[in-house]
């Protein structure tokens, strides 16, 4: 069993919501090996310490960065330069979305999402930039 955990891709998930946080980890783990963090600091934290093939970036983070600035952030460094990037936000005006894409996302979602899209998008985009299957 432990050789099929290990086989799953890797998303970190960054989301401060902890009701948000809970129901992404049952739901997404069926695809993903995934860990979750709540802010810039614990970003970073895990970024640094694990190699992640995707991540699932809320867009508005409570503290002193939030999701755009962490994207433009490793969108600007080479190691993670190419690291698949999905965005999440329950803002829904095309200002966002804009501003969303310039920080480096390559895909804006807002919520509340589909489930089924969500994992849609997830999995697409993860083969779509780097060739994994989920």
């Amino acid at each position: 069993m432990s050789d099929l955990t290990s086989a799953k891709p890797r998303l970190l998930v960054v989301e401060d919501d902890y009701e948000n946080q809970k129901f992404l980890q049952i739901f997404l783990r069926r695809k993903f090996d995934l860990e979750i963090c709540d802010s810039a600091e614990t970003f970073y934290e895990k970024l640094n310490k694990s190699k992640f093939d995707i991540i699932l970036m809320d867009i508005s983070l409570r503290g002193k960065k939030d999701g755009l600035q962490l994207t433009r952030e490793i969108r600007q460094t080479g190691e993670y330069k190419d690291l698949p990037v999905v965005g999440l936000s329950a803002h829904a005006f095309q200002k966002d979305k804009d501003n969303a894409y310039n920080a480096g996302v390559d895909v804006f979602l807002t919520k509340p999402v589909q489930n089924d899209v969500l994992m849609n998008t997830l999995v697409k985009t993860l083969e779509e930039k780097s060739g994994i299957q989920a």
